[in-house]
């Protein structure tokens, strides 16, 4: 199956090629919007509140798809993959996805939950930054990059736990954060639960297992580093869950909870996607120049504008800071198909 897929890319126009991707990011979408659902639906059954489901449950499930992805290419020795997507998949989100929900419709920023989690999800950031840099030998990251080794992959991994601990922990401690009494039982079984949980994953990890080589041949096609296309078309074709779920629960009147999905999905893609794709390879991944010159400066920037933005705001998010939020995306994403960081 692998070696006729290989043979229909090989063979394939650039045009086909892109197709064939958005395909894929398609099914990745649809995957994981279906893992979502009914990773809701299980757990207002077990009785969780829908806050804490939308904090852990939901941006655990609408990362799913840069892990499958950012998880398979670092197996099959594409790190700058796994990689670039973690790191332009936090851009998409922060920059393009929160900057367009707090653009076009007020968003309320006086939770707590919102205040604790955005500094982690800035320290989340900065520590990937970090850990990618060498610590003995050549530091010439904006010539030689860097790496992020396997131990601080298991490191995050560490973290992580520690993390969703820490995020069930305050949000049970959080009297705003009960169960509405109302809610109804969902009317579908145990069993068609989870089979259409086994079908969301199934569907996640196909399609991710043949994204790779595409995203690779189409690189090699339009002579571009691989990274900045993960970080860029790949990246925000995992982060249409995230997209989907916000501008959803905006659309609902529920704004913070489209907020604290995107910061815990920010905080995931360093400590879940970036770790667990670094602890299973044995050399880390890859942080090539073009990481330090383009996508580092600008997944800080795009942390820190929001938690200014947060600050200024008050309690309710200034457009001003919607804008930076977008024009960062939009540099990132020009500047990386037209090669002007070389």
């Amino acid at each position: 199956m692998d070696a006729y897929f290989l043979n229909i890319i090989s063979s394939s126009s650039v045009p086909v090629l892109i197709g064939i991707i958005g395909l894929l990011i398609y099914v990745l979408g649809k995957g994981a919007d279906l893992l979502v659902e009914e990773a809701v639906v299980m757990s207002t059954r077990l009785g969780i509140s829908k806050v804490l489901i939308g904090v852990t449950i939901v941006s655990l499930g609408t990362t799913v798809p840069e892990a499958a992805v950012s998880v398979f290419a670092a197996v099959k020795g594409r790190p700058e993959i796994a990689l670039g997507n973690a790191v332009g998949s936090i851009i998409c989100d922060t920059g393009l996805i929160l900057g367009l929900i707090t653009l076009f419709a007020p968003i309320p920023i006086k939770s707590k939950v919102i205040h604790r989690q955005g500094w982690f999800q800035l320290f989340a950031g900065l520590l990937l930054v970090v850990s990618c840099i060498p610590i003995y030998g050549e530091r010439d990251l904006f010539n030689t990059g860097g790496t992020l080794p396997r131990q601080m992959g298991i490191v995050f991994l560490i973290l992580l736990a520690v993390y969703l601990w820490g995020s069930i922990r305050w949000m049970k401690e959080d009297p705003s954060d009960s169960r509405d009494e109302n809610d109804e039982q969902p009317p579908s079984s145990t069993f068609t639960t989870l089979t259409k949980l086994i079908l969301g994953s199934a569907m996640v990890v196909t399609a991710s297992h043949f994204l790779i080589p595409t995203v690779q041949e189409s690189a090699l096609r339009l002579s571009l580093p691989e990274g900045l296309i993960s970080a860029t078309l790949v990246a925000f074709g995992t982060s249409l869950p995230e997209l989907v779920t916000s501008v959803t629960a905006v659309r609902k009147g529920y704004g913070e909870l489209a907020i604290g999905n995107i910061i815990g999905a920010d905080i995931l893609n360093v400590l879940f996607v970036a770790g667990a794709s670094a602890s299973v390879t044995s050399g880390g991944l890859e942080a090539p120049d073009h990481f330090f010159k383009l996508l580092f400066p600008a997944m800080i920037g795009t942390l820190i504008i929001f938690r200014l933005g947060i600050y200024y705001s008050g309690s309710v998010f200034k457009k001003q800071f919607s804008l930076m939020l977008l024009g960062i995306y939009a540099i990132v994403t020009v500047s990386s198909y037209l090669g002007l960081v070389a």
